[in-house]
């Protein structure tokens, strides 16, 4: 029987609030000993609710209780890197959510202190937890499908975040499509070597006016001969569509979108069913006690994490190539941005 982990969740806003709550009512061998924000008032809301004991409103409280052994960093992306260095200079195991920081030396030097100081490091892609998704890309790595012709991601949310956000978030490729990069990296079994973007603002003049898109189809090149594309839009108004397919010489593999049920009316006039799952919180309500559970499972028994800092980094830079496709309108090489 392994000693429970305790953590301290660093953010409570809305991803902060699902982590804490994971760990202290659905993760066997985790609790939730402390929670810090600026917000002093959100992270009270959150341990009343949970019955956390210890709350913050500066993170270094956490970092400096020796009773705490594991961090979750669910801050804005603009701390992670700094936190995460910090918090293995504190010798404490660290979950971070994605993506560590939006430049590669950031990144670069983060992960180098979490060699030094031999700690744990996950990062939150929980895609890669999802039960369909994780089916395909075991199947595909399988041979089920022989070789890897084609993948196809589709991501679309069902509404634009605020233009508040986008102005602060880094951008589609990294706020969004983020999650499709990691996603290709791991359904394919190969490293992304070119990419080429076209993109447009489809949905929403303000965002165009803050400097991104909110529309855009992607074509990636793997270096196993593989093509893929994603293809992201900030507004589906039928609800958040989520569909992953990977083509070979040997057949076909496809996931498609949860729903509240699977009942199908037939009638005279038309055949239907129910919208998918309306945002991420519900679609990937099962992925995140998953990714969590593994990162304590991984703590506990020495295992290495399933997401690493390098899975951390190598989206990072697919997005950086992304970015720099759009603006200057050709293929860009992964080499390029390295």
């Amino acid at each position: 029987m392994h000693t429970p982990i305790r953590f301290g969740v660093i953010g409570s806003g809305r991803i902060g609030k699902i982590h804490a709550e994971n760990l202290a009512r659905r993760i066997p061998g985790a609790a939730v000993a402390a929670i810090a924000d600026p917000v002093l008032a959100s992270a009270q809301e959150t341990a009343a609710k949970l019955g956390i004991p210890a709350v913050y409103a500066d993170y270094h409280s956490i970092l400096n209780d020796p009773q705490i052994d594991a961090v979750a960093i669910c801050s804005s992306t603009n701390t992670h890197a700094q936190i995460i260095g910090e918090a293995a200079q504190a010798g404490k195991q660290i979950f971070c959510e994605k993506p560590i920081a939006y430049d590669l030396a950031t990144i670069d030097a983060a992960l180098a202190a979490v060699d030094k100081a031999g700690v744990k490091l996950q990062i939150g892609f929980n895609r890669r937890f999802d039960p369909n998704f994780r089916k395909v890309r075991d199947l595909a790595a399988a041979g089920q499908i022989g070789d890897l012709h084609i993948l196809r991601i589709t991501s679309r949310d069902p509404a634009p975040p605020p233009v508040e956000y986008v102005k602060v978030s880094g951008g589609i490729f990294f706020d969004m499509t983020i999650h499709d990069f990691d996603m290709a990296r791991y359904l394919s079994g190969s490293e992304v070597t070119e990419v080429f973007v076209a993109g447009a603002v489809r949905v929403d003049p303000a965002i165009g006016e803050a400097g991104d898109i909110d529309t855009a189809v992607i074509t990636l090149r793997f270096a196993n001969g593989a093509i893929g594309t994603i293809d992201n839009s900030r507004k589906a108004i039928y609800g958040y569509d989520q569909r992953v397919e990977v083509f070979g010489s040997g057949g076909m593999l496809a996931a498609l979108n949860n729903t509240p049920d699977n009942v199908v009316f037939s009638g005279a006039d038309s055949v239907q069913g129910a919208k998918p799952l309306y945002f991420f919180l519900e679609r990937y309500a099962e992925s995140f006690v998953s990714e969590m559970r593994e990162f304590v499972n991984s703590v506990q028994t020495g295992q290495p994490t399933l997401v690493n800092g390098l899975d951390g980094r190598k989206p990072v830079v697919i997005a950086m190539a992304a970015a720099r496709s759009y603006k200057e309108h050709r293929p860009v090489q992964l080499s390029e941005v390295e």
